[in-house]
């Protein structure tokens, strides 16, 4: 069973992110991961914000990272940029604690406007934390969330997303494994 986080750059419990996070956490336990959901507006501001690793929250969650096979980062997009939540968190981290994890990027915004963010914001974010694997993410368009359900069409594409995601994070393992069990020399 892979150790799976899911990081949530939500500001809010009712927003539009959190919908797209509930899903995601039912579709990755459905699979068979063990899955821990990190919302980063629970997290002590004034330690997340001083980068306090002496807190025990804010070391829980780094550790938290650190220990996950697979990381899916779940963020709105603001003013085609990605929340101020998730670059709080990520920068928490070392510079490679994301290598050799399988990274999926989801985000929510109000037009496809902002669909750039990823590409050219989260992406290379998560690329100067190591991550070596960051699979094609998705965008959820506000529109397409109505009353905490998703169209069927956005709904089907992250399922596609999350499956390519469950694939991968077994492959890293397995492959992880595998070099352990070799025998040296």
């Amino acid at each position: 069973m892979s150790s799976i986080l899911v990081i949530s750059g939500s500001p809010s419990p009712a927003s539009r992110t959190g919908v797209v996070v509930r899903y995601v956490d039912d579709l990755l336990r459905e699979a068979g991961h063990d899955v821990r959901v990190l919302h980063v507006r629970q997290l002590p501001t004034l330690s997340l914000l001083t980068e306090d690793l002496r807190d025990p929250e804010i070391g829980d969650a780094v550790s938290a990272v650190l220990r996950a096979d697979g990381i899916v980062v779940a963020s709105p997009v603001y003013r085609a940029a990605y929340s101020g939540l998730v670059k709080a968190l990520l920068d928490l981290l070392p510079k490679k604690a994301l290598r050799g994890r399988v990274v999926l990027p989801l985000a929510t915004g109000g037009s496809q406007g902002f669909l750039v963010a990823m590409d050219y914001a989260l992406n290379p974010l998560l690329a100067g934390k190591g991550a070596d694997t960051v699979l094609r993410g998705e965008f959820v368009l506000d529109p397409d969330i109505v009353d905490d359900v998703i169209a069927p069409g956005p709904a089907d594409d992250i399922r596609t997303a999350v499956d390519r995601f469950t694939l991968a994070v077994r492959d890293v393992r397995f492959r992880r494994e595998g070099a352990r069990l070799r025998p040296a020399g």
